[in-house]
């Protein structure tokens, strides 16, 4: 019998969301990382919180699986062990807090930019795009969510293409650097650079410098939208989650920059949500569609036949679809120039 217990879900699936923010906001897995457990009164004294709130917040957690059972308290799981942890390699709370902070409230008013087609996070008759906004803190926020988002990704992208024969990697609006890092650590003879606008440029070193890495990966600030000509001297050029902040025009363009820095056998790897062809999913690329709508003027996800028939037309051969199962991409088209 069919029931309406699925619109439920979908109706109070904020709710899961929000419980995940709070509990970042509260630092609480960093708090009982290493196996602590920690019980109702434990939160209540050291978050200053009453009974029955610290009881929720503790129970809803596990309901979700980010807590464990241990005794009379809750430990984390595995995965908030791994994921939620401040200082963890391949920690999320940036990306938690980002959409908490920047895009929870705006997609309140989603039907708003459905009718304007404009976006709410940043406004287009004063600012150039939605990554120069003149909020450093936001700005902040966007790049520690895009770099714990892309850092795991990089990882699944490793595990699933060999760039064993390749020697330079240009990572263009490679953000902090998640992907030229986490490639470099596991292709030790890989080098690196990371194209984006100047002042991503000085996050990326940071981040660069911190995982030991400024040998291998350099900065090269520029832009890829304005720029006449990519760098070149690189034999892979990489567009993780860069495509599906722009229209068709601009993404033909950028792909004809790409193809031009190349050299004769030179891979383009695309990473991104990739729509199925007939446009019915996956859902977490069709909602990041919808996202783009909120945060972009001309953003959308784009399905890997696009991807493939923009390719094909702007010269690439050997065009061909890995999948992956990771928080930023779901899957990466690869090309080769002729």
């Amino acid at each position: 019998m069919i029931t309406p217990t699925p619109l439920m879900r979908l109706v109070t699936g904020f709710w899961s969301f929000k419980t995940l923010a709070v509990a970042v906001e509260l630092d609480l897995f960093t708090r009982i990382a290493g196996g602590r457990v920690v019980t109702v009164a434990d939160l209540r004294d050291e978050l200053g919180l009453a009974d029955r709130p610290a009881d929720m917040l503790l129970a809803a957690c596990a309901s979700l699986g980010l807590l464990d059972r241990d005794g009379d308290g809750y430990r984390n799981s595995a995965i908030a062990e791994e994921f939620l942890v401040a200082g963890r390699p391949y920690y999320f709370g940036g990306q938690v807090r980002y959409c908490d902070v920047k895009t929870y409230l705006p997609w309140h008013r989603i039907g708003e930019a459905l009718r304007d087609d404009r976006p709410l996070t940043w406004d287009p008759d004063t600012d150039r795009s939605a990554f120069e906004t003149g909020d450093p803190a936001m700005l902040a926020e966007f790049w520690e969510a895009m770099f714990s988002t892309s850092i795991f990704t990089a990882r699944t992208l490793a595990s699933a293409y060999d760039f064993g024969p390749h020697s330079r990697l240009l990572d263009v609006g490679g953000g902090g650097g998640a992907y030229p890092i986490e490639l470099c650590r596991n292709f030790g003879h890989l080098k690196a650079a990371v194209l984006d606008l100047p002042h991503v440029c000085e996050i990326a070193a940071g981040k660069i410098a911190a995982a030991g890495l400024a040998d291998r990966i350099e900065t090269v600030p520029g832009d890829f939208r304005a720029d006449p000509a990519l760098p070149a001297g690189y034999d892979v050029l990489l567009l993780s989650m860069i495509l599906h902040d722009w229209d068709e025009a601009t993404n033909r363009d950028l792909l004809a920059k790409c193809y031009a820095a190349l050299p004769p056998d030179g891979v383009l790897i695309i990473s991104e949500l990739l729509l199925n062809a007939d446009r019915t999913g996956p859902a977490e690329a069709a909602l990041m569609g919808m996202n783009m709508i909120v945060e972009t003027e001309g953003g959308r996800n784009y399905s890997d036949v696009e991807y493939a028939t923009w390719l094909t037309e702007t010269g690439f051969a050997d065009v061909r679809v890995v999948p992956l199962n990771a928080p930023g991409a779901n899957g990466v088209v690869i090309a080769r120039k002729p």
